[in-house]
């Protein structure tokens, strides 16, 4: 029985099913992605950029349905829905526009005589392994680069996201990349190790948890095969002081719950000093208070969307009420609605014990957990007390001490008077347990690239 279907969080109801794929369909998938490189990567890398920009355009004059798609897949606002879309598109468009131009072949001094060049040329069909939580953001920023170079692209994505899967993979084809350059196939866990093992098959790219990431990449270096793992994170946001205390404190509230707080790089651990910490909380309580479920395809003031499933739910639940058990305090929300919809309370947490399993655990969903320090080193020490490393912010009306202490965060992106800056241009990715690799910006084309040396001797 396939796992794949389209189930309305809101409701429960299941929307659509899609059968799962044969092994001879896999096989196929795998034929076509090879055989077509064979010729796109000998197509004119303009030509291959322009096909990627058509790709973005037909993006944004279908906004309407991809983002109602994603709104009943995985319960995300219409509004939310939309701002996807159009940033997928942006990304797409990015390498579009800029894609050729960040991959021309230069030269490096050499000692030996003659000319020694360093070229960036494609490797061959790769597999993404996709998550739920931005079903198009995460597909774009791996497919649009690596189209352009001229790698073909087979995409497995979530479970839950067979409708918007199916979607993308009809404006890639449409926009003109050739039958078998980009795909989508409803594998299971059998058939993605055994396209990873694929001679034919050149890498994997995977964003998702830790354990899929330990999995895929366990696989992925049996076989010797190149792998970027986006895994996720803890991200602090450390506030030494604010000229506007309540200002902060509803910036931090905003980006915690957006998405229903199913961001890799939400801002999961918020760490105050003392004489503003308070005031902050009181805030956050302020701002989660009187809150109610909402339709996500037309969502009220005052109302919120669901998680991505009951299962996600009812996990949070779970997570918090251990929290609770462990010695730390809801002080709003924490509460998990009536199923089979996935709504769970956006909730204030405090007083988690830094000896306790909680502490280090992520909490995918709109939890704002909360720490009190009482010095710079404080709360440093405490930001990289922690085994992911995506990203982090620090705050402070002073912009050189918010920097220095940015600056010694022990993770992939560090920001300063800013959660998480984000824009088509802006690589991402982490270090420690959060993975390997970086998407998008200039080096976004650098990781399934033969970077090759030709050197002709004088």
């Amino acid at each position: 029985m396939s796992n794949y279907r389209v189930q309305n969080p809101a409701t429960g109801e299941i929307v659509e099913t899609f059968p799962e794929a044969t092994n001879a369909e896999i096989e196929t998938t795998v034929t076509a992605a090879h055989s077509t490189y064979l010729t796109w990567k000998d197509t004119d890398i303009q030509e291959r950029a322009s096909v990627v920009r058509r790709a973005a355009g037909i993006f944004h004059e279908r906004k309407d349905e991809l983002a109602r798609t994603i709104s009943v897949e995985m319960g995300k606002s219409y509004a939310e829905s939309v701002d996807e879309v159009e940033f997928a598109a942006d990304i797409i468009d990015y390498y579009g526009v800029h894609g050729p131009s960040l991959v021309t072949d230069y030269q490096i001094p050499s000692t030996i005589p003659g000319i020694a060049r360093i070229e960036s040329l494609p490797v061959g069909a790769l597999l993404g392994v996709m998550p739920w939580n931005f079903p198009y953001y995460q597909v774009a920023r791996f497919a649009a680069p690596n189209l352009v170079l001229g790698n073909t692209i087979m995409l497995k994505h979530a479970d839950i996201c067979g409708r918007s899967a199916l979607l993308i993979e009809e404006i890639f084809l449409a926009a003109g990349v050739p039958a078998g350059g980009y795909s989508h196939s409803f594998a299971n866990h059998d058939q993605i190790a055994a396209m990873i093992a694929d001679s034919r098959v050149q890498g994997v790219s995977l964003t998702g948890s830790e354990r899929a990431g330990a999995i895929i990449g366990a696989q992925a270096g049996q076989n010797l095969k190149k792998a970027v793992l986006e895994l996720g994170g803890i991200d602090p946001m450390v506030v030494l002081d604010a000229d506007d205390v309540a200002a902060v404190a509803r910036e931090a509230w905003e980006f915690r719950t957006y998405n229903a707080g199913q961001v890799c790089n939400s801002n999961k651990r918020l760490i105050v000093m003392d004489d503003i910490y308070d005031d902050f909380v009181a805030e956050l309580v302020k701002l989660g208070t009187g809150l109610t479920p909402g339709d996500p395809l037309n969502l009220g003031e005052g109302e919120y969307v669901p998680l991505s499933s009951r299962a996600a739910a009812e996990t949070l639940d779970a997570q918090v009420k251990k929290a609770v058990a462990e010695g730390a305090r809801v002080l709003i929300g924490g509460e998990l609605g009536e199923g089979p919809a996935a709504y769970y309370a956006p909730t204030v947490l405090v007083d988690v014990p830094r000896d306790s399993e909680s502490y280090g655990e992520e909490l995918f969903g709109p939890v704002a957990t909360v720490f009190k320090v009482s010095s710079d080193e404080e709360a440093l020490e405490l930001a990289n007390d922690c085994a992911l490393g995506l990203g982090g912010s620090v705050f402070s009306s002073d912009e050189g001490r918010a920097d220095r202490v940015a600056a010694r965060l022990e993770v992939g992106m560090a920001h300063v008077n800013t959660i998480a800056a984000e824009a088509a241009e802006l690589p991402f990715g982490g270090v420690k347990r959060s993975g390997f690799g970086r998407e998008m910006g200039p080096i976004g084309m650098g990781e399934f690239v033969n970077k090759r040396l030709h050197f002709i001797a004088k």
